[in-house]
C-alpha cells in the first residue's frame, strides 16, 4: 500500500508537468472567422488552498499542491491532522526539488480551527478539497458568503462504491478482487468497495469463497511483510466502525469476520467484516474501514 501511495504521488507530478507543457507553455489557438486569430492564454489565479485527507496522506496531498503550482498559483497546504508528518516530509522534498519557498506554505492544524479562517478570507482565489460531502458543503457556503471574487472550488467527496457480479463471473476472480478492493489499506480508501451486489444463483458459492479468503487474512503490524491488514487511522474511527458492526450483528446480518488476534486488542484494529443488507438505502454514513456490505439480487 505504501509503495502504491508513492507511485501515485510520482504519477501526479508527471501528469501535471505534462499538462503544463501542453496547456500553459504557449497560447492555445481558438476557432474564429476567416482572417481573425483568437488565442487562449492560461495563467494562475493567485492564492490556492489545498485541503487533503488522511487516507491518501502523500498522493492526494502532493497531487493537489503540484496541480496548483504548475498553474502559477501560490499554495497554502493544509493536510489532515492525523498525517501531518507525512505531509511535512512531502513539503521538504518539494522544496528540495526546487519549488521556491515563497510559493508553497505548510499549514498543519485542526480543520475546525484553520478551515473557517481560510475559506472566509477574501484573498483566497481557489480551493481544492478531498473529504466528506458534509465538509464540502460547509466550504461551498463559506466561499459563497465572502464579499470577494468567485473562488474556484475543486471538491472530491465520498460515496458508496459498488461491485455488481452476475452469474457469468468467475467466482475465484471475483473474490480476489473483492478482498483487494474492500480490505486493502484496511478499507480506508474513498475508492474501496463498500457494497457487493451478487446474483442469487451464485451468492452461496461466492459467500463460501469469501469466508475462506477472509480467514486467511493476516491482521497485524503493517511494517511486517506478512501482514495483509493494518490498523485504522485512530481510535475515533475504530469506535465508529465497531458500533456499525455491533449494530449489524444485533440484527443478525453478520456473514463473515476475520479473527482478530488478542494481542491487537489495544490498538486501533478492526477485523475485516462482511455484512448482508437488504438495500443500499440502509447505508446512510460513509464508513472508512474494512467493512463490506453484500446485497443479493
Amino acid at each position: 500500500d505504501a509503495i502504491d501511495e508513492v507511485r501515485e504521488a510520482v504519477d501526479f507530478c508527471h501528469y501535471y508537468a505534462q499538462q503544463a507543457r501542453e496547456q500553459l507553455a504557449n497560447p492555445l489557438p481558438l476557432p474564429g472567422p476567416t482572417g481573425e486569430q483568437n488565442q487562449l492564454l492560461l495563467e494562475g489565479r493567485g492564492i490556492f488552498v489545498c485541503i487533503s485527507p488522511w487516507n491518501f496522506p502523500l498522493a492526494i496531498f502532493t497531487g493537489q499542491i503540484i496541480a496548483a503550482l504548475v498553474a502559477g498559483n501560490t499554495v497554502l497546504a493544509k493536510p489532515a491532522r492525523q498525517t501531518c508528518l507525512i505531509a511535512f516530509r512531502a513539503i521538504e522534498l518539494i522544496l528540495a526539488a526546487g519549488v521556491p519557498p515563497a510559493a508553497v506554505y505548510f499549514l498543519p492544524g485542526a480543520s475546525g480551527e484553520l478551515s473557517p479562517l481560510l475559506t472566509s478570507d477574501a484573498r483566497i482565489e481557489g480551493l481544492a478539497f478531498t473529504g466528506s460531502t458534509q465538509s464540502a458543503w460547509v466550504i461551498t457556503r463559506a466561499l459563497a458568503a465572502r464579499d470577494a471574487s468567485i473562488a474556484s472550488l475543486i471538491a472530491e467527496t465520498g460515496g458508496q462504491n459498488a461491485l455488481i457480479a452476475d452469474s457469468t463471473c468467475l467466482p475465484e476472480q471475483l473474490v480476489k478482487d473483492v478482498i483487494r478492493s474492500a480490505f486493502g489499506s484496511a478499507g480506508q480508501r474513498c475508492s474501496a468497495l463498500r457494497v457487493l451486489f451478487v446474483q442469487e444463483e451464485i451468492a452461496h458459492q461466492v459467500i463460501d469463497l469469501l469466508k475462506g479468503a477472509m480467514d486467511c487474512l493476516v491482521i497485524g503490524d503493517p511494517r511486517e511483510t506478512r501482514t495483509d491488514i493494518g490498523p485504522v487511522i485512530d481510535k475515533q474511527e475504530q469506535q465508529k466502525l465497531l458500533k456499525h458492526i455491533n449494530d449489524a450483528k444485533s440484527e443478525g446480518r453478520l456473514i463473515a469476520q476475520t479473527p482478530l488476534p488478542t494481542e491487537l486488542e489495544r490498538g486501533s484494529f478492526v477485523a475485516p467484516t462482511l455484512l448482508e443488507i437488504q438495500n443500499i438505502d440502509e447505508l446512510q454514513e460513509e464508513h472508512f474501514g474494512p467493512i463490506c456490505h453484500l446485497i443479493r439480487f
